[in-house]
């Protein structure tokens, strides 16, 4: 994934922790340089990553330059296919 090679796909192992085993979301392009079905945006898993820690992840936020900040941005949502 660096220097731009495939850069919109990619792909995650997860296990143990309430994840789903042996589970496939989406797929990529038959090069694999792009999401074909299904994205999952980077917001979106770590959205999922901190509600599986147990944390709301819309309450998470950072203070930054006087403004609050959240980690998974305001579109970041938890992927219920990921887990079991």
């Amino acid at each position: 994934i660096g220097r731009g090679h495939f850069a919109d796909a990619g792909a995650s192992r997860m296990a143990g922790g309430g994840w789903a085993g042996g589970r496939c979301c989406g797929s990529s392009a038959e090069v694999g340089c792009s999401a074909a079905e299904k994205p999952v945006h980077v917001d979106d898993f770590r959205a999922t990553v901190l509600d599986q820690l147990g944390c709301d992840h819309e309450q998470l936020t950072y203070r930054f330059r006087r403004r609050d900040f959240r980690l998974t941005d305001v579109h970041g949502y938890v992927v219920k296919d990921l887990l079991s």
